[in-house]
């Protein structure tokens, strides 16, 4: 089932669109918060977007440049603004296709059928960017870079430490034994002092402190680890 994310500060609106896309089977979320759509986006994690362009805070513009450092979804600008400029603004800052308000709804889900097929269907690859992304709970991993990204905030890891994180976020919420942990780091877990783990997850546990999230991985005594974001996270 795919999932379409709309941006929109009119609620009417919204709720319009949403109620006819769940119609045709999509799983629908709204947006709540308009000053953090770009973390909103890495938390939803959408198909497609479809985004206006005048919302409070930051113009739609803004949202979908941000939207394009960390994801290849389609983006169709939804918008009353219906010149010429406007439409060029909305390809060049990132987007897929645009409607102009008001408009018919068979139109959009025709729009959105087509930006998903051109994404998702059969003969769709994956840029090799968005294979070296993962996003869980609000954090962005990016394995080209050894980066870990919470709400702009970036550190840098080891190969070791990107690999424990990675393996963690995998099972997000769940307790990750420390044999699988080993094995994820390591191919040949008979020879490898089992303090080396212990070492890298306090080194990792740092790392995660310096984007300001405390107590995220627990030990689990006994068993392991897990990453419980949504417990520790801090604002």
């Amino acid at each position: 089932m795919y999932r379409i994310w709309i941006v929109e500060d009119d609620a009417k609106i919204s709720g319009i669109m949403a109620e006819h896309l769940r119609k045709y089977g999509y799983e629908v979320a709204v947006a709540e918060h308009f000053h953090e759509v770009k973390t909103q986006f890495v938390q939803v994690q959408p198909h497609l977007v479809l985004l206006d362009i005048n919302l409070p805070s930051y113009d739609g513009f803004y949202w979908c440049r941000q939207i394009r450092t960390v994801s290849t979804a389609p983006v169709i600008f939804v918008t009353a603004r219906e010149g010429e400029m406007d439409q060029v603004m909305a390809i060049e800052n990132g987007g897929d296709d645009y409607i102009v308000k008001p408009f018919h709804l068979d139109v959009l889900t025709a729009k959105v059928k087509s930006a998903l097929r051109r994404a998702y269907g059969e003969y769709a690859q994956a840029s090799d960017a968005e294979l070296e992304l993962r996003a869980v709970g609000g954090l962005l991993l990016d394995r080209s870079r050894l980066t870990v990204e919470w709400k702009g905030a970036k550190v840098s890891l080891s190969k070791n430490e990107f690999l424990l994180l990675e393996c963690l976020t995998r099972k997000q919420g769940q307790v990750v034994s420390r044999e699988e942990l080993l094995e994820a780091l390591w191919d040949d877990v008979d020879f490898v002092d089992d303090n080396t783990l212990t070492v890298n997850v306090t080194r990792v546990r740092r790392r995660l402190e310096e984007l300001g999230l405390t107590q995220v991985v627990q030990t689990v005594r006994g068993q392991g680890y897990r990453l419980a974001l949504q417990e520790g996270a801090s604002e």
